[in-house]
This record gives structure tokens, C-alpha cells and sequence, in this order.
């Protein structure tokens, strides 16, 4: 933990000194979007991805936004919040500078137009899961109600939320899924044929699986932002094609999956290029319990003690990880040193199955994507210590840009991802809880009335140390559950031209940076 909160300091220092430097304006910044061969969509709303996140940074704008040097969630629309002394009603005075990209002020309607359509039940928006802590907007995914109670504009500027529990709003709404959308505007059919926000970037095309395009926003309310003219996002699943497209100098950075990571390393000169950051994201195979084996804990802990996770990690993740041993991850004030990981251990998973009823083993269909880190590579590696308890696997391959879809559906026996796991223990957590729909984030349907309860007490107090002390427990009981095979924190590793500057250590997410704040000096090809 000392080990990762050195690191982080380091990198937040050397993002700082960056950043000391006098940014230059103009060029075009060439960014990747290294999940998949393609978006989701034009609609951040619809995507529970972090490769749509990646674009929305640069179109939209959420209510808070992520502090990397400090981590921890700001203010981003809004100027100052104050609180009530019960902790739930939070009152907003919202930014009057902040314009979208048809030249339109951003009002109260439109904050609470956006959180009302994120409520539409027949959507199953993903970042539902946080709005829903508002009052009376369960109701409204419900078809109860067609108004959230907890939402009140006092006027234009002003803008009172009610919540139903202590909570902090920076941890819910500073994703790309909550942006912020022009109440009006985007309700017109064609709006998301070329949408419309209040990032830094206005959109220009977008190309599917090659690019999307977009233009400086002149009226952005950071003055002199963002730097560059013009930013190009292309969607690269491939860790190959990244680093043929990076060696060649056609784009500023790349997401190095674990081949890459040891390789630029190695070299003089790539290695000058590299951040690193322990990522809040725990990598697992997640486990449906509608398939019969997979309703018995003790299957689920025979998968965890029949795979030999460390040995995967060192040889075939190259140690761009960390050991997983429960839900919330090193970086997360939650993280609990104490608990230790599942042991690899095939006499003991033989033994669970038999007494599970499964002497012989079952055969079970697993969903990958081609994902180097987490995705295909992964599930043949774990095929042959599977069959030596009797467990057989049939792979299911699908794109990237499908998993989400797939998963948030319930479509599978088991998945492999790599899921969001913080920043804040509680709502992460919350994933777990029995009234979280699997839409949402609970896609192992799971359900267990001790964690339920101690989520619950946990939103309901005002002691800092004891919620933490309450989302711990909740963890253990899901890690001795073991819906998911818990397989490893993810250590990011962002490679970058020397040319480019202003990236931060993001820990929510490496891939998302503030394009703002980035800048390509004369030396980029496209400095022009």
C-alpha cells in the first residue's frame, strides 16, 4: 500500500512539473480508445463503458469532475454546494459561464431533465445506480412518477438536491454517463447525430471503428482552454495495432497491455514515455447464478482455489497487476490488508464440488473479449487448471463493444471484465447490494440480507470510520460468497509521445484524461 501511494505522489509530481511548463496552443492531439474496435454510441448516457467515457470527457461535462493530483472528486458545473446538517440535502450554485456548444447557457432544467431521462426504467441507463439515491427517483424508474421529488430548482442557477441517504454527489456524478445534456435539444431525433455538450471539444464526425473527430470549443468557460485546435479519438482494441500505430508515430498514446509493458521498458527511449497508476478496477470472471452450478457458493470458491492466479499474473499479465483479495482494491481507503487471497489449491476445489454435487465436474460457457489484460488470453490460460478439477469450458468470444450490453442483460453463464471498484468503498460496494438492479452494476444478480444490511447502516451514518468499518465487512462476507472469481487489481500503464504533455495519473481511469489540459509541443507531427 506504502509502495502504491509513493508511486502515485511520484507521478502526481511529475504531472505537476509537466504542467509548470508553458502549454502551447494549437496541433491536433491523436488519442486512443484502446477497449475496443469501436464506440458503443453517440449517447454517453447508454454506455457502461469506459471506452465511451474517453469521448465524453471531451464533449461533455458532468456535475463534478475527478481531482488526480488530490484524489478525490470537485466541483465541475457548479461554483459551491452547501450541505444540510442531516447530510442529505445538498443545495448547488451552478457555474452561469457554462455554455453548450449551440451557445446556450447550462440551467437548472437542464441538470434535472438529464437525471430525470437516466430514470427511465425502460432504458436501464447505467448510471441509474447513482441517481437513484436521489428522493423519489426509484418512482420515476418505477413509471410511479414521471418528476424526481429529491430534485427542486430554485432558479435558473440554483438547484437543491434531496438524497435518501448520506452520500458524497462527487463519487456519483463525475462519470461520462451522467453528462449533462441540453434539456431542449436533446430531445430533437437527430440530436445524436451530432450531440451537442459542454466540454471542451465540439464534435465534428464520427467514423465507426476508425474515429471520432472534434474542434476546440472557443467558448469554454476555462479561459484559454482547451489548448489544441483539434482532437482525433481513435477506438484501437488491438494492443498490437496500438503499438505498431505509437512506434510509428501516428498517435500520442497508447494503453500498454502486458507484452507491451515489459517491451517499452526495455527500450531506452520508449521508456522515457511511461505513467503508471494503481487503477481502482478489479478484474473477474463473474458468475451467473441462473446456471444451477454456479447458485452454489461452494462452486464458486472451487473456481477461485482451482485457478492459479498468481502464476497468471507473473507469466502471463507480466505483473502489471495486483493479487485480489476481495472486491475494493489497494488504492481504495476501504481496502482491507488483513484479508488474504483464495490459494491455488485443486485438491480443495475437488473436494467443494463433490460436496456441491458435482464429483465429475460441469461444463460452462465463458463470454471474453479478445482483451489482453483480462480478456481471451486470460480464459486459456485458465482452461487446463479448470479441467484438472473436472470443470470444462466452452468459450463464448465477443467484441469489446458488446461485453456491457451483454453482461447489464444477464446474457451469459459467466463473463470475464474488468469492473470499476472505487473510488468510494461504498458505492462500489453498492454493486453487491440485493436493490441494485443487474442493469446497473450488480450483474451476478447477487443477493445476501447481512451485506444488504451493512451497506444500509454504513449510508446511514456520519462516522467516516465506521462506514469504512461497515463496507469492510460487507466485503469479506461477498469475497467468502465468491460471486465472481476474484482475479487482480489492474496497475495502469499509459505510454506517451515526448511531445505531449498535461496528462495526470488518474486512478479512476488512466484512459481518461482532461483534453483541456493537453497540449503537443512543436515537435508533434501534428503541431499544425
Amino acid at each position: 500500500m506504502l509502495k502504491t501511494l509513493a508511486l502515485t505522489t511520484a507521478l502526481t509530481l511529475a504531472a505537476f512539473t509537466v504542467q509548470a511548463q508553458e502549454p502551447r496552443r494549437g496541433g491536433t492531439i491523436r488519442f486512443t480508445a484502446p477497449y475496443a474496435a469501436s464506440f458503443v454510441s453517440n449517447d454517453s448516457h447508454v454506455s457502461n463503458q469506459i471506452q465511451d467515457d474517453i469521448y465524453g470527457k471531451a464533449l461533455h461535462r458532468s456535475l463534478y469532475n475527478w481531482d488526480s493530483a488530490n484524489n478525490k472528486p470537485v466541483l465541475e458545473l457548479a461554483k459551491s454546494v452547501e450541505v444540510s446538517a442531516d447530510g442529505l440535502v445538498h443545495t448547488f450554485k451552478l457555474r452561469d459561464d457554462a455554455l453548450f456548444h449551440n451557445g446556450r447557457k447550462m440551467v437548472a432544467d437542464d441538470i434535472i431533465w438529464t437525471f430525470t431521462r437516466l430514470m427511465d426504467g425502460s432504458k436501464s441507463y447505467p448510471a441509474a445506480r447513482y441517481v437513484r439515491l436521489l428522493k423519489g427517483a426509484i418512482d420515476v424508474e418505477k413509471g410511479q412518477a414521471k418528476e424526481i421529488a429529491g430534485l427542486r430548482k430554485i432558479d435558473d442557477f440554483t438547484l437543491e438536491m434531496t438524497f435518501t441517504e448520506r452520500t458524497e454527489p462527487g463519487f456519483l456524478f463525475n462519470a461520462a454517463t451522467t453528462s449533462i445534456y441540453p434539456a431542449k435539444e436533446a430531445q430533437a431525433p437527430d440530436f445524436f447525430n451530432k450531440p451537442i455538450g459542454l466540454g471542451p471539444f465540439k464534435f465534428v464526425e464520427h467514423v465507426p471503428g476508425s474515429r471520432m473527430v472534434f474542434e476546440r470549443w472557443e467558448k469554454f468557460y476555462q479561459p484559454g482552454k482547451p489548448y489544441a485546435d483539434k482532437l482525433v479519438i481513435s477506438p484501437m482494441g488491438e494492443a498490437a495495432a496500438r503499438d505498431v500505430a505509437f512506434r510509428n508515430k501516428e498517435i500520442d498514446v497508447s494503453i500498454l497491455g502486458p507484452t507491451q509493458y515489459v517491451a517499452y521498458k526495455a527500450d531506452p527511449n520508449l521508456s522515457k514515455g511511461i505513467l503508471e497508476v494503481a487503477e481502482v478496477f478489479t478484474r473477474n470472471m463473474g458468475m451467473n447464478p441462473g446456471f444451477k452450478p454456479f447458485a452454489d457458493k461452494r462452486v464458486r470458491q472451487a473456481i477461485n482455489h482451482a485457478i492459479d492466479s498468481e502464476l497468471i499474473i507473473k507469466r502471463l499479465v507480466r505483473d502489471k497487476a495486483y493479487r485480489a483479495t476481495g472486491w475494493l482494491p489497494l488504492s481504495s481507503p476501504a481496502y482491507d490488508k488483513a484479508m488474504q487471497p483464495y490459494d491455488f489449491n485443486p485438491e480443495k476445489a475437488k473436494k467443494l464440488l463433490t460436496e456441491a454435487g458435482y464429483p465429475d465436474g460441469f461444463e460452462f460457457e465463458w463470454t471474453a473479449t479478445p482483451n489482453e489484460s483480462w480478456g481471451m488470453p486470460i480464459v486459456e490460460a485458465t482452461i487446463p487448471m479448470l479441467a484438472k478439477v473436472g470443470i470444462k469450458v466452452k468459450v463464448k468470444p465477443v467484441e469489446g463493444s458488446a461485453l456491457g450490453g451483454i453482461v447489464a442483460k444477464g446474457d451469459f453463464q459467466a463473463y470475464i471484465w474488468s469492473n470499476t471498484s472505487g473510488p468510494d468503498p461504498l458505492t462500489a460496494m453498492k454493486c453487491f447490494h440485493s436493490a441494485t438492479p443487474q442493469s446497473a452494476c450488480n450483474y451476478t444478480t447477487y443477493k445476501n440480507p447481512a451485506v444488504d444490511k451493512l451497506l444500509d447502516e454504513a449510508g446511514a451514518t456520519a462516522d467516516t470510520a465506521k462506514r469504512l468499518d461497515l463496507v469492510k465487512q460487507a466485503n469479506a462476507i461477498v469475497y467468502a460468497d465468491a460471486p465472481v472469481w476474484f482475479f487482480n487489481y489492474n496497475k495502469a500503464v499509459l505510454a506517451y509521445q515526448p511531445w505531449l504533455h498535461g496528462l495526470q495519473p488518474n486512478a479512476t481511469e488512466l484512459a481518461l484524461q482532461y483534453f483541456e489540459d493537453l497540449w503537443v509541443d512543436a515537435s508533434s507531427p501534428a503541431a499544425k
